[in-house]
């Protein structure tokens, strides 16, 4: 497996990363935690070793069954995890309602003070049963706290050993910016997926300037892109996914027939379409990692096989002269 260097950190990243959200089962319907620590220990013997996790992901238990998965090989992978998302505190922003680990009603807050920088990165740590966390982020802006507060807080844990280097998602270039100018910022994870390639205008322009790695999310749009949803498709309780106008029957006709004209393509490499999609956005300017969730080890498997996807710049253009057909209704 292929390792990238993040940003002017000493630390290496897979091209693929195992993403932990829907191992948490929050907003994803729900979680079945044996075979989301088994699909995380597959992923790292096929060389998928960086893991991105977030204490809401679950309300903790998405760090946990990641902790439960590395234990005994920690020395073997890159943990990423965030912070500032808190449904114990009504201080910081508003975000949304939810429900927590037991369905009982929860409100969720952007929140990065001082001390709840420190605690969250403890109890982090606790979860993973670790004493360091490679890659820090902040989950999202917190607009309720100074940018040199939230910073200097991380700045400190780097200095204390308590992660290696520090990262933000969802940050626009501008924030990006006053991020850099207290402390070096290593990452901005943020969505990017072949249908949602709104960061190539500003943010990804920016961090190539400015040699900051993209952690691209949500890389098959939740499952879109992976040609397995057709029109009528039912989502289990609680799955997010239901309510997104991507979801549309009139959507998941037209990407049916974007992925249709692509297939030709992802038969002769004699990889599925899901991996052809990956193969194309890791290959993407900018993109340092594109994160992939896998509920089981065969989805894993199929996820870790999509860095052997060899595509040429021909082949990449074709697939993105075909995008430029595609167009999804709001």
């Amino acid at each position: 497996m292929e390792y990238r260097k993040l940003g002017e950190t000493s630390l290496e990243i897979t091209p693929i990363a195992f993403g932990a959200w829907a191992a948490g089962g929050w907003m994803w319907g729900g979680t079945d935690q044996q075979e989301a620590v088994a699909a995380i220990r597959r992923s790292v013997e096929l060389g998928v070793t960086t893991i991105d996790t977030a204490p809401v992901y679950g309300f903790g238990l998405s760090e946990q069954i990641v902790g439960e998965a590395i234990r005994g090989m920690r020395d073997r992978v890159e943990i990423l995890t965030k912070f500032g998302m808190r449904w114990d505190t009504t201080r910081g922003q508003f975000a949304f309602d939810s429900q927590d680990a037991q369905g009982k009603p929860a409100k969720i807050y952007k929140y990065a003070g001082r001390d709840s920088v420190v605690r969250e990165c403890e109890e982090s740590l606790r979860r993973l049963g670790t004493d360091y966390i490679d890659l820090l982020q902040i989950h999202w802006p917190d607009p309720t706290t100074p940018v040199d507060e939230t910073f200097e807080a991380v700045s400190r844990l780097l200095d204390a050993g308590k992660i290696r280097a520090a990262g933000v998602s969802n940050y626009s270039a501008e924030q990006l910016e006053a991020a850099r100018r207290v402390m070096p910022i290593a990452s901005n994870q943020v969505p990017y997926s072949m249908v949602k390639r709104e960061i190539e205008a500003d943010v990804v322009p920016y961090c190539l300037e400015h040699n900051v790695g993209i952690l691209a999310y949500s890389p098959l749009q939740r499952g879109l892109l992976t040609g397995k949803m057709q029109p009528g498709h039912a989502f289990s309780p609680g799955d997010h996914r239901a309510g997104l106008p991507y979801f549309k029957d009139e959507n998941l006709r037209r990407t049916a027939g974007f992925l249709d004209r692509i297939k030709p393509l992802a038969d002769e490499k004699g990889c599925t379409l899901s991996q052809l999609v990956i193969a194309w956005t890791i290959r993407q300017p900018g993109i340092t990692c594109a994160l992939v969730g896998a509920r089981n080890p065969k989805q894993a498997e199929e996820n870790a096989a999509a860095a052997d996807v060899s595509l040429s710049r021909d082949e990449i253009e074709t697939i993105t002269a075909q995008l430029g057909r595609l167009e999804l209704v709001p």
